[in-house]
């Protein structure tokens, strides 16, 4: 049996939930198709002592204000959870789970997306599966012979599993930093990693502020101005709590990326060694596209080109919150909102042609 509606979103967690309050508010019919048991999206699956960068009032999806969680400042993983259910019970979105979307084809005038609960035919499709799904594993010389424990982030959920451990903590982005401040509080021998020198924010600074130098610099790059840098003119490393703990007490000093694995550790290219039981790569995330490989839109790169959320290749297309290039801050709480707000209006003005 085929179902049919106007718009399919593909993923229920914060971009999917943003894109359906908006397309209700266009009074567009609409499905979201979520591949996971429960509410939450990635945030059911971070580790233990993840917190937000912001307060929880600047950490909202459109429509509802997140509430303060008591006793924390910044809210934790599990609070998002909580809302995210909150939100979409709220709202009564038509979330379906869990349903895997394994193919997007075209149709005749229409789009057909394949999924493991059945086949839904729309006329526009949103594509919001974020990138938790799609860890990034580098290319390291060694790494099929190191005999120890490899895992990304994605694997990562609290120090106490590597009590004892040598654990070398390979990345200088926030999960770097995060879980290296986990580990360097804890009982385990750390060895930190970066390909660069750590940059680490302003202390005051946290999300409201990241939202608002990415805002402006894509309002500079849409009216032809100089590129402000973005987020990254101001470092990549937000100083929640813990980081800064772990900084002020000399335990997080990064050493230069390593050479090769051996079979023991890891070994730079002067020739100094570490032991290591575990290494733990935080190297970030590819967008989880995979079922868009039938529409056929990626360039000589692999990379979808768009204009705003709507895929150049199939204007039927659109991608949300897989970052900047698609909006700005857009794989944020607070960023999406703006984003999924346009790319509604977009959507329907399509569907009116």
């Amino acid at each position: 049996m085929t179902h049919t509606t106007d718009v399919v979103v593909i993923g229920g967690g914060q971009a999917g939930l943003a894109a359906g309050y908006h397309l209700r508010r266009e009074k567009l019919d609409f499905v979201i198709l979520d591949a996971q048991n429960d509410p939450g999206g990635a945030w059911r699956h971070t580790w233990d002592s993840l917190h937000l960068f912001s307060p929880a009032a600047f950490s909202s999806l459109p429509g509802r204000l997140m509430p303060a969680q008591s006793g924390e400042e910044y809210p934790d993983a599990g609070h998002v959870v909580d809302y995210l259910a909150d939100y979409e019970q709220r709202y009564g979105l038509p979330v379906l789970r869990p349903v895997r979307v394994d193919a997007v084809r075209p149709e005749g005038g229409r789009l057909r997306v394949e999924a493991d609960a059945g086949v839904w035919s729309a006329r526009a499709v949103i594509s919001a599966t974020g990138t938790w799904w799609r860890p990034f594993w580098p290319a390291v010389a060694g790494r099929e012979v190191f005999t120890g424990r490899q895992l990304h982030t994605t694997g990562y959920r609290r120090p106490a599993d590597f009590a004892g451990q040598r654990v070398i903590v390979v990345g200088g982005g926030n999960s770097g930093a995060q879980i290296a401040a986990d580990l360097a509080l804890a009982d385990a021998e750390l060895t930190w990693v970066t390909q660069r020198p750590a940059r680490f924010l302003a202390d005051d600074i946290d999300g409201r502020a990241l939202f608002d130098a990415a805002t402006a610099r894509r309002r500079a790059l849409d009216a032809g101005a100089a590129d402000t840098g973005g987020v990254a003119s101001l470092g990549d490393i937000v100083a929640v709590s813990p980081v800064r703990a772990a900084r002020d007490a000399g335990l997080l000093k990064a050493q230069p990326m390593f050479q090769r694995l051996t079979s023991g550790g890891v070994e730079w290219a002067d020739g100094t060694t570490a032991l290591a039981d575990t290494v733990i790569w935080c190297t970030g995330f590819r967008p989880a596209l995979s079922h868009l490989a039938p529409l056929g839109l990626r360039g000589a790169r692999g990379h979808i080109v768009t204009e705003g959320t709507r895929a150049v290749g199939e204007p039927r297309v659109h991608l949300l919150g897989y970052g900047d290039w698609i909006g700005p801050a857009s794989a944020t709480l607070i960023g999406v909102g703006r984003t999924a707000r346009e790319m509604a209006r977009d959507v329907a003005l399509l569907l009116t042609r």
